[in-house]
């Protein structure tokens, strides 16, 4: 494509430039691709037609001088009479005094705003004099900023089209457009911004959809593909028959989803090229398990191990889980913050000089100060609680160093193949066997004292409980206030039978440890919280899951609380106190009673919530696109994956027809020329 500037087209002038600048528009191809994102479509109907509260176009006959009324400050109220269809229809403007004038009796008028089917009343958002051009029925409504009007991007998009459409080369394959019956670039880009109907409108979004998701999957294609041939010779020498016989040693069965992801990690540490893999599986699916395995492999090729975990008491239960489970003669060492002095040399000379095999800990562990003898594998928990500059300074301390990624939020599988396209990713989507599902039930707020009730029985059986109160950012007070006033009903209705701890978002981090470490120890039977509780917190000792105000967390995060109870061999329950107002709250409490299964759960969740509030998501990099949507457009994410994949892979980059694609992405991209050959 040639590049003419903005300022050739007709309309721009030095200040709408720098307005189009501001909307990062700073090119033609820029102008084209800044999209309406929504369309008003002036379709008479008949009256009787309309829907209630729904845009609707009227044209009438004004029959009444306009009334006009002041009201507070300088507010107005506009009404106009206008016979439609026999009948006589109340037109209202809301601070809009100027317009009286517009309004003539006996001129006929067009008006569009939202219908009020019950008053026959229309709340008027744009209007004309005479009938509307029956040629242009569908109308671009784009995005603005600052002092744009959008009648000067409509104006400006039209001679933008008109003088320089002919610029824009095709970037997709003469095989996609007629394989998927896509418009040429040229003909789409008309359509989207002043489409003749909605079916061509339909099919002009559908080539854009898949247009960026292609682009989007090349590059992470090619991220990985670099990823790959940057890393070589990094293959581990692993004694096969000691990690059978550990294996054997471990006091459960593993399940076909462990054993699956245990191949591909094992996999990954043998082959020369650096493993970036995200094992990602549902509370108490058994990762801990395949991460010790995995880090025993690592061991008997004669390499250190890093676990790296977000707070001190993970760290203490991963680590009793390692000597549990590691034979003896493995060297475990935990490092937290609170290790310091003499105790915390021995260690860095310990991890330097390749007498400690692994090493446990949280952030302390990316100090400058701590060095690794022959670090081969990085293990990181709960991954998105940590920045990608943490993660990276640990992956660093090694040569070429492996590294796994766990977390227990199911991620929806559109947004694996989005936010995680650079890694492979492993599922672990199969409960071990005799593990009791936690029964959930939903209960209104009048219920609350049979609650409590229920919870002081299980107390007395010799369990622990959970109460969590849902964090109200807008109002720190008003969160401890709930999560104080069930402190105090609870310590009434035991009347120290049992001991209450409270956890809120006030304490400091060493008395938020204090805490969460005497409930882990059973000196708090029952903890009220504000703040989530934990992941990844194992007291299989608790067997009650109480959340207040339930309908105020996503689905994803009633999941992840429900998973702190269920841990041991008792049954347990998640009982959600809540009075949702709204049809997506009751949805979400009738979701939870019906199912345990995290990923069926998150797919729900982004469905009724949308991929930015996915618990733990935002973090992960999820990207914005102009116009595809992750639940709905699954089906054309997963055929730009394959075929992305297909490009790179089989380097149908050489091939005549992908040429202008394969220049897009250099322009575009920064990636080394290599990549694309």
């Amino acid at each position: 494509m040639a590049n003419p500037s903005l300022q050739d087209i007709k309309g721009i002038g030095p200040k709408m430039l720098e307005q189009f600048l501001e909307l990062r528009i700073s090119s033609i191809e820029d102008l084209f691709y800044y999209f309406p994102n929504r369309y008003d479509h002036y379709e008479m109907k008949p009256l009787h037609e309309l829907q209630h509260e729904e845009k609707v176009t009227i044209v009438g006959q004004v029959i009444l001088e306009p009334v006009l009324q002041f009201y507070q400050k300088k507010k107005s109220r506009l009404v106009v009479s206008i016979k439609v269809d026999g009948a006589v229809v109340k037109g209202v403007l809301f601070n809009r005094a100027f317009a009286k004038k517009h309004f003539v009796v006996g001129e006929t008028v067009t008006v569009s705003g939202k219908w009020d089917q019950h008053r026959l009343q229309i709340t008027i958002d744009q209007y004309k004099k005479g009938t509307m051009d029956e040629q242009s029925p569908i109308s671009p409504i784009y995005p603005l900023k600052g002092n744009l009007k959008n009648a000067q991007i409509v104006k400006v998009m039209s001679n933008a089209l008109e003088q320089s459409i002919q610029e824009i080369d095709e970037l997709l394959p003469e095989e996609f457009l007629a394989n998927y019956r896509l418009p040429d670039r040229q003909t789409a880009l008309r359509t989207i911004h002043f489409p003749e109907n909605f079916k061509l409108l339909k099919h002009a979004k559908r080539r854009f959809i898949y247009e960026e998701l292609l682009i989007f999957q090349l590059k992470m294609q090619l991220l990985r593909k670099k990823h790959k041939e940057s890393t070589l010779g990094n293959a581990k020498t692993i004694d096969r028959d000691k990690v059978e016989q550990f294996i054997h040693t471990l006091p459960f069965p593993l399940t076909n989803a462990q054993t699956r992801s245990l191949k591909e990690i094992l996999h990954d540490l043998k082959s020369p090229y650096r493993m970036n893999r995200l094992l990602q599986g549902d509370v108490g699916s058994g990762k801990t398990a395949i991460a010790i395995i995995s880090l025993y492999a690592t061991i008997t090729a004669g390499k250190q191990v890093a676990f790296m975990v977000p707070t001190e008491i993970l760290a203490e239960q991963h680590e009793q889980s390692l000597i549990d489970f590691l034979p003896k003669d493995v060297n475990i060492e935990r490092l937290t913050g609170s290790i310091k002095g003499k105790k915390r040399k021995e260690i860095q000379a310990k991890l330097s000089n390749g007498a400690c095999d692994v090493i446990i800990g949280t952030h302390a562990l990316i100090q400058d100060d701590i060095q690794f003898h022959d670090l081969g594998y990085v293990i990181i928990d709960e991954q998105h609680r940590f920045g990608v500059n943490q993660r990276n300074a640990l992956k660093d301390k090694g040569l070429l160093t492996d590294i796994l990624f766990m977390t227990a939020t199911p991620i929806p599988r559109t947004l694996s193949i989005t936010a995680f396209g650079d890694m492979d990713v492993s599922k672990i989507d199969e409960m071990p066997k005799g593990r009791l599902p936690v029964e959930t039930y939903w209960v209104k707020h009048n219920m609350l004292n049979r609650v409590l009730s229920f919870i002081y029985n299980e107390v007395k059986k010799g369990a622990q409980a959970y109460v969590v109160c849902p964090l109200i950012e807008e109002s720190d007070k008003l969160d401890i206030q709930n999560a104080l006033d069930l402190y105090v009903q609870l310590k009434e209705i035991l009347d120290q039978k049992a001991s209450v701890g409270l956890m809120h978002g006030r304490l400091s981090n060493e008395e938020k440890e204090q805490v969460m470490n005497d409930f882990t120890h059973n000196r708090i039977q029952i903890l009220v919280s504000t703040t989530v509780v934990e992941v990844g917190v194992n007291v299989p000792n608790a067997t009650v899951m109480m959340i207040h105000d339930a309908d105020r967390f996503g689905l994803s995060q009633l999941h992840q609380l429900r998973g702190r109870v269920g841990r041991g061999h008792k049954q347990s329950y998640c009982i959600l106190v809540a009075d949702p107002k709204g049809d997506t709250g009751k949805e979400r409490m009738r979701i939870m009673t019906e199912t345990t299964d995290g990923f069926e759960l998150a797919e729900k969740d982004l469905e009724l919530r949308g991929p930015g509030d996915i618990f733990g998501v935002k973090q992960s990099g999820v990207p914005e696109f102009r116009l595809a949507d992750l639940v709905h457009d699954y089906r054309a994410l997963e055929t730009a994956r394959n075929d992305a994949t297909d490009i790179v892979q089989n380097k149908r980059w050489n091939e005549p027809d992908f040429q202008p694609l394969k220049s897009y992405v250099q322009s575009h991209f920064t990636l080394e020329s290599d990549l694309l050959n």
